[in-house]
């Protein structure tokens, strides 16, 4: 039983070097991912160069996720105008139906896509923790990941130099 728990806690520390080895902050190219939107919108990673992107994972049945919305769509008004993109991916486990009427009840203003197979959580590190965010800058590196809800005076920072400083 001891040597099954060293094994798992080694392989479980190896994966989590392997994640942070390739999505170092600043240092990695987002994974070139296909999103299929509620909306029928099918669009790449590579098509939104230009833009400073976050992309949320996200889940209808996770607290955090539902309380942070809200800033989410603050941030996302704030900031679309100077070329902010926000791509909320809801996770696998989630029905469509569920996360279409919390996009519809909510009036998310952005972008929701499905990931119904796994594929894009799996692009982006295997991703199984939810809320998990990435900001891409506009060549489409990863500038910050965040785990859980982020400092929002942290993360408006970020976007105002990413995007660089207002007219």
């Amino acid at each position: 039983m001891k040597a099954r728990i060293i094994v798992a806690l080694a392989a479980l520390a190896l994966g989590a070097a392997a994640w942070f080895a390739l999505f170092r902050d600043g240092q990695a190219a987002a994974p070139e991912v296909r999103f299929a939107t509620l909306s029928g919108k099918s669009f790449a990673t590579s098509e939104l160069r230009g833009k400073v992107v976050l992309v949320n994972f996200w889940a209808t049945s996770c607290v955090v996720c539902v309380k942070e919305m809200p800033r989410m769509v603050e941030t996302y008004k704030k900031y679309a105008p100077r070329g902010y993109e926000m791509v909320a991916v809801a996770m696998s486990y989630d029905h469509p139906n569920q996360v279409a009427e919390f996009a519809r009840s909510r009036g998310l203003p952005f972008q929701v896509a499905l990931d119904v197979d796994g594929s894009i959580a799996k692009s982006f590190g295997d991703i199984r923790v939810t809320p998990t965010t990435f900001v891409l800058d506009k060549q489409g590196r990863i500038l910050k990941r965040y785990l859980g809800e982020p400092d929002w005076a942290e993360f408006h920072n970020l976007l105002d130099k990413a995007l660089g400083d207002p007219a």
